[in-house]
């Protein structure tokens, strides 16, 4: 295995509520009340449909805001990672990602591990250049077993509920949260700050036929299934967990590039400096964990970011 390269769940395609326009000279992220998803495959108007998509959305008068879902793996943090993240915007690199304790920054052409004490406190995210940011995997169809789709988002409201539905799925499943058969679902609501706008984010609920005892009913008999045909979800959590610890960041450079376009969707603000060896830093709670910081920061601002 190559050292340094993180070794993560194979990518069929992108699920996103939103794409990126050209105004005034600008690339600018706009906002949908519907998924999207997409192949991996962009043009020059944009990133193609995936033939899911389709076929989904004709499902719901063509408007896709349920998408039946199952997870690749039993532990939470494999399927959503959540952190601080820190981009540079001329080379599309990430510079520095953190979770509220320590972070790992790349100085003077090596890699450190230092404190983290988040976006508020943190002297190189002053101005904005720091935020949260999650990914989530999930297998959407069964035409690969191993294949997923992902979603990326900087929002609040969408890490929040992400973490604490899978944290509670996998609990009332005794650990089967692989074989839980749910649907991502898009929740709207409207708050002071988004001047009665509504603003969306991502829910996981249970899918919209199944009530939870048959849906618990359903991932016992599929566990059971996987263990009599030799299935060894422990052995692929542990697969998972080697592969993305191989790597200092998940994302690669190829990816960077459209994720860092969602970032910092104004390319006329002044980039964020890669002279990060003279910042200080306040030492941070360890206990304060990234999960608890977005809990606190969402109680006191509400986000129309998605």
């Amino acid at each position: 295995m190559l050292k340094g390269l993180a070794i993560t769940p194979p990518i069929l395609g992108r699920i996103t509520i939103g794409k990126v326009i050209e105004k005034d000279g600008k690339r600018l992220p706009k906002k949908d009340d519907q998924f999207t998803l997409t192949s991996q495959i962009q043009t020059r108007d944009g990133w193609l449909p995936h033939p899911l998509d389709e076929q989904l959305r004709d499902n719901q008068q063509g408007k896709l805001r349920r998408i039946p879902i199952r997870f690749l793996f039993n532990d939470p943090d494999l399927n959503l990672r959540a952190e601080y993240a820190l981009f540079d915007r001329n080379t599309a690199r990430p510079l520095c990602v953190g979770d509220g304790v320590q972070c790992r920054r790349r100085l003077k052409g090596e890699m450190q591990t230092l404190p983290c004490p988040g976006p508020d406190v943190c002297e190189l995210a002053q101005g904005g250049h720091c935020k949260p940011y999650a990914r989530l995997n999930v297998l959407i169809g069964s035409d690969d077993p191993l294949g997923t789709f992902i979603f990326r988002t900087t929002g609040f409201n969408s890490i929040r509920t992400l973490a604490a539905r899978l944290a509670y799925f996998k609990a009332i499943s005794n650990n089967q949260l692989a074989c839980l058969p749910l649907e991502l679902r898009l929740r709207g609501k409207s708050t002071r700050q988004s001047h009665g706008t509504p603003i969306y984010y991502v829910d996981i609920t249970l899918r919209e036929e199944l009530d939870l005892e048959a849906t618990l009913a359903g991932a016992q008999q599929m566990a059971q299934d996987r263990q009599a045909a030799g299935f060894d979800q422990t052995a692929l959590d542990a697969a998972a967990q080697q592969g993305f610890a191989n790597g200092d960041f998940e994302e690669q450079e190829e990816d960077a590039a459209a994720i860092v376009e969602e970032f910092y969707p104004d390319q006329n603000t002044a980039p964020a400096t890669t002279q990060v060896s003279g910042v200080r830093h306040k030492r941070s709670n360890p206990s304060h964990t990234l999960t608890q910081k977005l809990t606190d920061k969402s109680n006191r601002v509400s986000t129309a970011q998605t």
